[in-house]
């Protein structure tokens, strides 16, 4: 899993409920367990597993996501941030030093790595054996300073379809929205507020 979509993975566990309000997938220490197994090796954790989801851990990656997610914002300008996080986002040097400090408190080493068949591959891993909790926040801070640092920073939108709150990376160029479902959401929105307007007319 590269950095861009390990760091859009950790920015849309807040996500439109289908329902019309905000679902966490970090809400509780069960959500962070099942999310943390699905990523392990991307969170330098595939040898010997994520660390327990403790209050701890879970506190740890709720606040990076909160820095990730207020620096998204500013990468987005001049367009809006996600309407979730409008209302409280960070101040910028208290993102970057959140996420700058994740970051650091797990050295790394060049490594390389050239499974049979696969061409060889080149990556920083942890050096040492620091505490799994700090390797997998660590990873995550890596991934959103990569990606912040990267070219794909430049295609990061805010999905602009009523309710979303999800931050997406451009694909192509016609793509306006994160998901065809939200696609569809504003198209029906544009019409009911023609027909809106249109009555009152």
């Amino acid at each position: 899993m590269d950095a861009t979509r390990l760091a859009l993975d950790l920015a849309v566990t807040i996500r439109h409920d289908g329902n019309g309000g905000v679902a966490d997938d970090l809400a509780d220490t069960a959500g962070l367990a099942a999310w943390t197994a699905d990523r392990a090796a991307a969170l330098d954790c595939a040898e010997d597993g994520p660390p327990p989801a403790d209050e701890a851990l879970l506190t740890a990656v709720r606040e990076l996501r909160a820095a990730v997610r207020s620096l998204f914002a500013r990468a987005v300008r001049p367009g809006p941030p996600s309407s979730a996080d409008a209302h409280r986002l960070l101040p910028e040097d208290e993102a970057l030093a959140r996420l700058n400090a994740a970051a650091a408190r797990v050295p790394t080493a060049p490594r390389l790595v050239w499974e049979p068949g696969a061409p060889p591959v080149l990556r920083d891993l942890p050096a040492g054996a620091p505490p799994a909790a700090d390797r997998l926040t660590a990873a995550l801070a890596r991934a959103a300073l990569a990606f912040l640092a990267g070219p794909d920073r430049a295609l990061l939108r805010a999905c602009p379809a009523p309710r979303c709150v999800r931050y997406f990376v451009k694909d192509h160029a016609r793509q306006e929205w994160c998901k065809p479902s939200c696609g569809n959401r504003a198209r029906v929105a544009r019409h009911h507020e023609r027909r809106r307007r249109s009555g009152d007319e």
